[in-house]
């Protein structure tokens, strides 16, 4: 028995459990809700790994830790629908479906989809929805599956994001990057965040990879920003399927950059949750869904949202088949907290069984344990 275990205390105990929307490791404990750790070492971690095994209930838990575990979010009441609580960190607003590129690790490259604005005034609307959240807000992404810079409204909406007091971030292909618009967006105060995907310097290969003989210009932008300070971090990305090839083009692309501005990073492509047939794929063996770790949480931490306002659960989801509200019709915090949302982070987080086809059950970022 845990030294730090008591007897069983009042009711009150009882009616408390240990949130079933937290992240295992070895040695830890995460919250995605509270964004804070608890660590093997620290005091409450053996009673907590206790509790969500099963071993013993909240009632066995002395009156300082179970204070201590309560009041820090480690524990949760039963009679509270914890699938409605949230930490909003990271929101995606995708202003623009079009994208000026077919990559071979996109969905855009086999289903382009039609070319879509949101209205600007819709755009604004849900900024100023988001803005109450900016305290716990890290980042809004101007980008799903299109190119942002490709949108002629791109510093427009940067300056937008900033002036709701929100931190403006995106990932692009470097194409509409141009220095004019670098040196307006330093003007504006910068970006907190800035990643360029650039898998090759091949001309030709990039062309082929890409659809589009872009290299030159994209080396041209690219090269101008990198000794400015555009953004808080600023990093390279080079794509690719793991092989020596890619090794290669990593390295190449690191010693051109070295000394600059960007932080040069190797990622491998993914299969977007089985939609493409190459890339890291999730497990096959039928395993239970027990969270998510995509940049954090995306049920708990993410707000993802489409051109035409539709709210999906994830970037993964090109399709579109987990909408869980609209925002033409809802507000932000009516998404975060409606149903359709809380059901799909019962779903992702193993609370009920997930249906067959629900995508998490593809994607290699779900956690999961055995059945």
């Amino acid at each position: 028995m845990l030294e730090t275990l008591a007897p069983p205390a009042s009711s009150r105990q009882a009616a408390w459990m240990a949130s079933p929307y937290l992240h295992i490791g070895p040695d830890r404990v995460y919250n995605p809700i509270t964004d804070k750790l608890i660590l093997e070492t620290e005091p409450g971690y053996p009673e907590l790994r206790a509790l969500l095994a099963g071993a013993v209930g909240a009632e066995h838990l002395g009156a300082e830790l179970f204070a201590m575990l309560s009041q820090g979010g480690w524990l949760v009441e039963r009679a509270v629908d914890a699938s409605r609580l949230f930490r909003l960190k990271y929101v995606a607003i995708e202003a623009n479906s079009h994208c000026n590129q077919s990559c071979y690790f996109c969905p855009v490259s086999i289903a382009p989809r039609e070319t879509y604005q949101m209205p600007t005034e819709l755009y604004r609307r849900i900024l100023s929805e988001v803005a109450p959240y900016r305290e716990t807000v890290e980042a809004v992404f101007m980008i799903n599956y299109n190119e942002p810079t490709a949108d002629p409204r791109f510093v427009e909406l940067v300056g937008m994001i900033r002036e709701h007091g929100l931190p403006p971030a995106t990932l692009t292909n470097g194409t509409g990057l141009t220095p004019g618009r670098t040196d307006r967006l330093l003007e504006l105060g910068g970006l907190r965040f800035l990643s360029i995907n650039l898998s090759t310097l091949d001309r030709e290969r990039y062309r082929r990879d890409r659809g589009g003989d872009h290299l030159n210009l994209v080396l041209k932008n690219v090269d101008y920003a990198a000794s400015r300070p555009l953004a808080e971090q600023m990093d390279i990305v080079v794509l690719g399927t793991g092989n020596e090839e890619h090794r290669e083009d990593f390295e190449r692309i690191r010693e051109r950059y070295e000394g600059s501005r960007f932080t040069v990073k190797y990622f491998e492509v993914n299969d977007r949750a089985g939609y493409l047939t190459i890339g890291l794929k999730a497990a096959k063996e039928p395993r239970r869904l027990c969270g998510c770790e995509y940049v954090g949480s995306r049920p708990l931490q993410h707000l993802h949202v489409t051109p035409r306002g539709q709210a999906v659960l994830c970037c993964q989801d090109y399709n579109e088949t987990v909408v869980v509200g609209d925002l033409n019709l809802m507000s932000v915090d009516e998404v975060l907290t409606g149903p359709a949302m809380a059901q799909a982070r019962r779903w992702a987080y193993g609370v009920e069984e997930a249906p067959d086809r629900f995508l998490c059950r593809n994607c290699r970022y779900a956690l999961t344990r055995p059945r």
